[in-house]
């Protein structure tokens, strides 16, 4: 039996646009670079999992050193969509706010994934893999995905899997980001 290896699509918003309510979470940290530094940590840790051949950003944003395609859209599911459909093989789609992801918590992850499947995040109202191995990606992001990405068929995968489901919307995330191990400063961030 052949191991599947994935293309692992990142979306990131307009950097004014993302990550709103971080604005001011690490005083004297322009909240650009700190959408940067969480977006960087997310795809050097994705680029590290065996099950991952390739990763690419979808935004039109410049700075991460990552393969990028452009958000035609604006809309989160329509550029992704977009994005899906240049790719071939197995494709998964995690956010741009994972920073303390284990490479090893998304290859369990995507190991698990034998049909179009998804994880939730640690509220468990939204989504934080989105992974279809064949066939149509059909992502339903946005508030209360998780109950979306079910009713559509996804198969919801379980596991603790706290650095995968633990994305960074508020203040409260990122530290609890920072107590799973990620330092802000190593990526790029000067505090």
């Amino acid at each position: 039996m052949s191991v599947q290896l994935w293309t692992v699509l990142i979306p990131l918003k307009r950097l004014e646009a993302a990550k709103t309510r971080l604005r001011g979470a690490l005083p004297g940290v322009p909240h650009d670079d700190l959408v940067l530094a969480l977006a960087r940590s997310t795809v050097a840790a994705a680029r590290q999992s065996p099950l991952v051949r390739r990763t690419a950003v979808i935004t039109n944003q410049s700075g991460l050193d990552a393969e990028t395609i452009p958000d035609l859209h604006g809309d989160l599911n329509e550029a992704i969509r977009e994005a899906a459909r240049l790719v071939t093989g197995p494709v998964a789609v995690i956010p741009a706010d994972l920073p303390a992801l284990r490479p090893q918590e998304l290859t369990e992850a995507l190991a698990l994934a034998e049909q179009r499947s998804f994880v939730p995040d640690t509220e468990g109202t939204g989504t934080v893999l989105l992974a279809c191995p064949k066939g149509l990606l059909d992502p339903r992001f946005g508030p209360g995905s998780a109950l979306r990405h079910e009713q559509s068929g996804a198969v919801r995968l379980h596991g603790a899997w706290p650095t995968l489901r633990r994305d960074v919307d508020t203040a409260a995330d990122l530290a609890a980001v920072e107590a799973l191990g990620w330092r802000h400063a190593g990526h790029g961030l000067r505090v």
